[in-house]
């Protein structure tokens, strides 16, 4: 069965490739990925475009790697918004990311379990 949250055949890629370090990946992405969040909601708190332009840049990225196909697309929203200096529309979009983060976060998670 497909997951709309997270992409099988990336991981499936990344497990093959990471081998016994997959979990130390997944723990690095969950780790950054938080930090990643509060760099975007520090840069709309200060209403600094570049700052959010860049912040979700790279969680985009990150969010790619790992198959979070869907909160990559909405980082790469988020990154046009900052881009245009459209900063009215970034608070929506930070609440979809935190939303679609949240759900990815317990999937990886759970996933993680699976390695102890």
């Amino acid at each position: 069965m497909s997951d709309p949250h997270l992409d099988q055949s990336v991981r499936n890629s990344l497990l093959e490739v990471m081998g016994e370090e997959y979990p130390v990946l997944l723990d690095t992405y969950l780790f950054d990925s938080e930090e990643r969040r509060r760099q975007i909601h520090a840069a709309m708190d200060d209403g600094d475009a570049l700052a959010l332009r860049l912040a979700a840049h790279s969680f985009k990225g990150s969010c790619s790697n790992m198959g979070a196909l869907l909160l990559a697309g909405l980082c790469w929203q988020l990154e046009e918004v900052a881009r245009r200096e459209l900063l009215d529309q970034a608070p929506a979009l930070i609440e979809q990311v935190d939303r679609e983060f949240a759900i990815v976060r317990i999937l990886l998670k759970s996933e993680r379990q699976r390695y102890r």
